[in-house]
């Protein structure tokens, strides 16, 4: 019944993948899980070293058999300067302070030419390791990346919120594209407009992409169950990604306040800020979002803001302080559920088919 070009190219038996969420929350039992019941498992690799990708990689290999596949974030070049950096310092020692982190020891500010160097390492351990899968965010690579991973028969998933973006994608030799909505959670993977200008509901988009390009679509933002993965189909996409429904499973590595701030949260409580990364993201609003707001055009680009924020972040997890925490979520929380991952699947996949029969 599900079985389609997304379930032929991605060796899966139901159209359903698994947002690689960048951060921890892709665990290798997460993913495990995932490609065992059925879908695509996918490591959110963008923090990731070349070392921690590979360890990651031969875990999930003892666990499942199945295709998985891995994320990358395209490095693109970012302004940095020692101004912007020390505005942004300024602004959030208070926010440290209250926190109890009175110094800032040894913070590595990133440099293109480093972040491109790791890229072009993560690239050499997904051929290595034989992924079978590889998906980017924030860019394209360029056609020797892409010509290097089609050598060696990995298949390339690329991320497009308009469809400019999606038709980049095509264009560049991707075999599969990921759409979008403005609805999604945490990041979202513009790169030829400015986010502002790519926040276009999932539900316009998924035609609109589907009607200018011959790739398979798959839609992402906000889809948490079977009437999301019936609804996007029906809308001519073959299947469909998921963050936030996969996150608050038990298998994430999400925190647990993470997970219950979203299992409480409404609809209406999901903002975009990019005061915790310098790129915009959709998460929980608290605190730090709000005195954060009036300086968001002062602070530097991602991923500059980001290495500045780390230590806010991980401090305010450990102390379980949700007011200075990224609590990312797409914007169906309260459509979220604590359960495994097999129990996700198996709703999707019953609701789905009561809609058929419904119908």
């Amino acid at each position: 019944m599900f079985n389609n070009k997304i379930t032929k190219l991605l060796h899966i038996q139901y159209p359903i993948i698994q947002a690689p969420m960048a951060g921890g929350v892709t665990t290798s039992n997460l993913v495990a899980e995932v490609s065992n019941s059925g879908g695509l498992g996918m490591i959110g690799a963008g923090y990731m070293t070349p070392n921690q990708m590979r360890e990651q990689i031969r875990e999930i290999k003892q666990s499942t058999s199945n295709f998985f596949g891995i994320n990358l974030f395209v490095p693109s070049e970012f302004d940095v300067t020692q101004d912007k950096i020390k505005s942004a310092n300024q602004i959030l020692q208070p926010i440290r302070e209250q926190l109890g982190l009175h110094h800032i020891d040894n913070l590595e500010i990133p440099k293109y030419d480093n972040v491109l160097e790791t890229f072009n390492e993560q690239i050499k351990i997904v051929i290595e390791e034989k992924v079978p899968v590889c998906s980017f965010t924030f860019g394209i690579p360029s056609s020797k990346v892409i010509n290097e991973l089609k050598q060696h028969n990995i298949m390339l998933m690329g991320t497009a919120t308009t469809v400019k973006e999606a038709i980049e994608n095509e264009n560049a030799g991707m075999d599969i594209v990921t759409v979008q909505g403005s609805e999604a959670g945490g990041h979202r993977g513009n790169f030829i407009n400015e986010d502002h200008e790519s926040l276009i509901g999932l539900m316009s988009l998924i035609p609109q992409v589907v009607d200018n390009v011959s790739i398979p679509v798959v839609s992402a933002g906000g889809i948490m169950d079977g009437r999301g993965l019936m609804a996007s189909i029906c809308l001519g996409a073959k299947g469909v990604q998921m963050g936030t429904a996969f996150l608050t499973c038990t298998e994430s590595g999400a925190s647990e306040i993470h997970k219950e701030e979203i299992l409480h949260a409404h609809e209406d409580q999901m903002v975009l800020t990019r005061s915790f990364s310098g790129k915009r993201a959709r998460g929980i609003k608290n605190k730090y979002i709000s005195e954060m707001e009036k300086h968001e055009a002062t602070l530097p680009e991602f991923p500059v803001q980001n290495t500045l924020t780390k230590g806010i972040r991980s401090a305010s997890s450990s102390q379980k302080n949700r007011e200075f925490m990224s609590l990312w979520s797409g914007q169906s929380p309260r459509l979220a559920e604590k359960q495994t991952v097999n129990s996700l699947i198996k709703n999707i996949i019953t609701e789905a088919k009561n809609i058929i029969t419904a119908l």
